[in-house]
């Protein structure tokens, strides 16, 4: 019926069946309904595979990322380490850091310098400067006390080491301790600073080659350090607790952002910040400023364990302990360690158990569920209940190994370090188990101060338990092992320590050539660098103080306390002095002064042109003078000039920034020549250097010429400055050395210039005997020679070469050696017109410069910044202590080669007069 409805021919079967399989109905019904399952079930298929990959995930929400490695290689080593910081507030703020076994924290910064200044620097080892050895190089600690505590041992220590391959070490505290006399015992000059002088420069810093500064709680020391010209110092800072960490993550928060930020501008004005473990630079990240530096090593684990006793106890208590840092992977690691301990347990069920034989995991996060996964995987490997607990490291982590009776370091990470908590829990005399890796067998004896495993194996773990705990109790053979360890880690880490410090005072400091080098590390005798220094802290152990902890908790706290008070002034009230903001009121300041200097000239001038027609020639001449001479008046003059006018003498003190402010006088007698007009004292009628001498606005000149950029900037035009019969000059280090003129001294000085005592004499304070430079007293030749890299003779022989148009000059002038000294530090008084002779002869100095555009002619062989400042010095020492010369007449060529001629008379003094 179907063909004949359709009026299609019959066909062959299997074509009908064909058609009808295509055209049918319900054929085709049946086909849809096939297809439509085939299609549900691809589908259904899909929703399956959605659903376990949700509940994996699901899972792995309560259990840390496992990444499996089906090589031959242990499971661990497949774990996708990721570092974390060490508690849950930096886990919450700084997520999931990628770590692997590869990773190592390392200075790149510091290291890069280090290279750089080793192929640069003139004052460095790996030069070929040449050395004299005249005096040792010095290095200053600093500490905020003189307690006994573990940073004292630990500098006493490596101080014993430095002195021993040829440093000189001097020791400053902010407050007195029991320790003042172990440093004096070993030699060590101690100076105890007084309270109001803690955050003001009263010492000459420039003395020493390096400072090294121990602790927060010396945070006043640095008001100093910040400020010039002690900015520049290499400066080491010891940090050896994380409070000032913990407590910065609230100043955001809390509004102490500026403290936030003076914290960090202390931080980076030290050249190198050191910690003593590689967890602290992770927690003050957020001060680095590139240079923080780690030498592992601190005796403060075996000083918190010493006489420490503990009661018998009936339990037996398990400490599974591991990396000071958290990664993703360690639930594993503690999931191979419980299995590997289960061997323990064999005798004991759930409904048997009677807690006699517990375990800890000291471990993972804070959070809740990493003790789900602990509990979870107790539970799998069929542990008894209870048996099993989870610690976080937010826990008291002291008091966990100090109720253990065995703990096992159960990570298998290498790390760059020995561990510190298996330092800690072998201070208690735990007997310990840990994995055979690099920095542990480094330090403990297999059998002999604890037991290692092979971290490929940890089965040898059950083992090595089976062997400690017999009969339910540790072994007599695991408690002898755990008192070996316990004396292992009394000396433990000490040799890197000492070598840490040794290396990278080789590679920041920068010594002159009168500077003897140190020795080599290696030439310390063992009995120094092999332990530490407990026999002299033997006395002092019960009297240290416990609560160091505490003290620095205040100390913070006093910190964030003055700053609360102090945060609405103005910066000058911080403890931290910003000079711009000063450099700023004092640029106001000058530019009114400036303003009125023009307008009172503005006021002459009309007042002069009024009275021109009723004048002669001479007076408009002489106004015209006179408003020359104001022109260059920046100051009005004030009480201390009147009073210096009617004086015989005026002494200069030149200096360099708001460092050299308390080693200044503030009296009549005396007047600072700020070389800079930054840092220069408010409310003092100093004088600006670089506006009477615009070359000293180039901090190359200021630097090179030192002193002398005084002596040219009060010269130049010396009448309108200047007007007292004598004239002197003091340096701010002869204050600072304790040498400088006293109250008797100055009082016999005026009175022998007013009495012409001995004529036109040149007196001087400073002797070069008594140097500090020069302890075996060399002659003249011999010390300038030591102070200048060996170049004085040579400068001074092609200097008068090329002054005098000598061809051949082989000998230097002889330079009397009868039992008197010379004078050394530019502090020295002589008549003013004599001055003015000397700094007209002694401008040939400029020529020791290549860099000079304007200059008469260049000495080669000399570079730049190589001993210059100390050979003009001394090239004008010979001119100021020649002997009966009577008059030269000079050469000078210009810098056109035209030939000037000028008769010079220069008056050669015996500077015999001292007082």
């Amino acid at each position: 019926m179907g063909s004949l409805e359709s009026g299609i021919p019959p066909a062959k079967r299997e074509g009908g069946e064909r058609w009808a399989r295509q055209h049918h109905p319900l054929l085709q019904r049946n086909r849809s309904r096939s297809f439509l399952f085939k299609r549900f079930s691809y589908i259904q298929w899909i929703c399956s595979t959605c659903v376990f990959f949700f509940f994996v995930v699901l899972f792995q929400m309560f259990l840390p990322g496992l990444v499996i490695d089906k090589s031959d290689k242990p499971p661990w080593r497949s774990i996708e380490k990721e570092l974390l910081p060490p508690d849950m507030l930096v886990f919450k703020e700084r997520g999931v850091l990628s770590f692997g076994e590869d990773v190592r924290l390392e200075p790149t910064k510091l290291l890069m310098s280090f290279q750089r200044d080793a192929q640069n620097s003139s004052g460095g080892f790996n030069t070929t400067v040449q050395r004299f050895g005249f005096r040792k190089p010095k290095l200053a600690l600093v500490f905020a006390d003189l307690l006994a505590d573990p940073e004292q041992l630990l500098m006493v220590t490596v101080s014993n080491a430095l002195l021993e391959i040829g440093y000189a070490i001097e020791v400053y505290s902010l407050e007195d301790g029991p320790v003042h006399g172990i440093w004096q015992q070993m030699g060590v000059s101690v100076t105890v600073l007084e309270t109001n002088h803690a955050s003001s420069c009263v010492i000459d810093w420039l003395s020493y080659n390096g400072v090294i500064v121990n602790s927060l709680e010396a945070r006043s020391m640095f008001t100093c350090f910040m400020q010039e010209p002690f900015k520049s110092i290499p400066l080491v800072w010891a940090i050896n607790d994380e409070i000032l960490a913990v407590r910065s993550r609230q100043y955001s928060s809390t509004g102490h952002t500026e403290l936030l930020t003076d914290w960090k501008k202390i931080f980076s004005r030290a050249s190198v910040v050191v910690f003593h473990n590689y967890l602290l630079p992770i927690l003050y990240s957020e001060f680095d400023a590139g240079n923080f530096y780690v030498i592992p090593g601190s005796p403060k684990e075996a000083w918190k364990a010493k006489n420490m006793d503990f009661p018998p106890k009936d339990d037996i208590v398990i400490s599974i302990v591991g990396s000071q840092f958290l990664y993703k992977g360690q639930w594993l690691e503690h999931a191979l360690l419980l299995e590997a301990l289960r061997p323990l347990f064999s005798g004991y069920n759930s409904e048997s158990y009677n807690s006699h034989l517990k375990i800890i995991v000291l471990g993972g996060e804070s959070a809740s569920n990493y003790s789900v996964a602990i509990e979870t995987i107790s539970q799998n490997l069929t542990y008894p209940k209870d048996a099993v607990k989870h610690v976080s490291v937010a826990g008291n982590v002291d008091k966990i190994l100090e109720s253990s009776d065995l703990v096992i370091y159960g990570s298998f990470l290498e790390e760059q370090s020995f561990p510190e908590i298996l330092m800690k829990a072998m201070a208690l005399g735990k007997p310990i188990v840990a994995p055979n890796l690099l920095n542990i067998k480094k330090h403990v004896d297999d059998r002999v101060s604890g037991y290692l495993f092979p971290k490929e194996n940890p089965k040898v773990l059950s083992q090595i338990v089976l062997e400690v705990i017999t009969e339910g109790k540790i072994s007599p053979l695991a408690q002898n092992i755990g008192l070996m360890g316990k004396t292992a880690v009394k000396n433990m880490m000490a040799v890197e320590s000492i070598e840490g410090y040794a290396t990278l005072l080789e590679n920041i400091l920068k010594f002159s050539s009168e500077v003897a080098s140190p020795k080599d590390v290696q030439t310390i005798p063992p009995k120094l660098r092999e332990g530490w220094s407990w026999h002299l802290f033997e006395v002092l152990m019960d009297e240290s103080p416990n609560n160091r902890t505490a003290r620095s908790y205040e100390f913070i706290a006093n910190v964030e306390g003055h700053w609360n008070q102090t945060s609405g002034d103005s910066t000058k009230s911080r403890v931290v002095n910003d000079d711009s903001f000063v450099y700023e009121i004092w640029e106001g300041e000058r530019y009114i002064q400036t303003i009125n200097s023009k307008k009172r000239q503005e006021d002459e001038e009309l007042k002069g042109r009024a009275l021109q027609y009723q004048g002669t020639w001479e007076e408009v001449y002489k106004s015209a003078k006179r408003a020359d001479r104001s022109k260059n008046d920046l100051h009005e003059r004030d009480e201390g000039e009147l009073e210096r006018t009617g004086q015989p003498l005026c002494i200069y003190e030149p200096y360099f920034g708001e460092g050299t402010w308390s080693f200044l006088h503030e009296y009549p007698l005396y007047r600072g020549v700020g070389m800079s007009v930054k840092g220069r004292r408010p409310g003092m009628d100093d004088i600006d250097a670089s506006s009477r001498l615009s070359l000293f606005n180039q901090p190359y000149y200021r630097d090179a010429l030192g002193d002398f950029g005084a002596f040219f900037a009060i010269s130049n035009k010396i009448d309108r400055l200047h007007r007292n019969a004598w004239i002197g000059f003091q340096s701010w280090r002869a204050t600072a050395r304790k040498e400088s003129l006293s109250e008797i001294a100055e009082n016999a000085l005026l009175n022998a210039i007013k009495t012409r005592k001995h004529g036109d004499a040149l007196y001087f304070w400073v002797r070069m005997d008594k140097d500090p430079r020069n302890p075996l007293k060399k002659p003249f030749w011999s010390f300038c020679d030591a102070i200048n890299a060996g170049n004085c003779r040579f400068a001074y022989n092609e200097t008068l070469k090329k002054m005098y148009s000598v061809k051949n000059l082989d000998s230097l002038p002889p330079m009397p050696e009868d039992g008197d000294t010379w004078s050394v530090m530019q502090s020295w008084v002589l008549p003013t017109r004599s001055f003015v002779e000397f700094v007209m002869f002694s401008s040939f100095i400029l020529c020791l410069d290549a860099k000079a555009p304007l200059l008469s002619f260049a000495l080669e062989g000399v570079q730049p910044n190589e001993g210059v400042t100390e050979e003009l010095r001394c090239v004008t020492a010979v001119i100021l202590h020649g002997d009966r010369t009577p008059k030269h007449k000079v050469k000078l060529k210009s810098y056109r080669g035209e030939t000037i001629k000028h008769d010079v008379e220069v008056q050669w003094w015996k500077a015999r007069a001292e007082i």
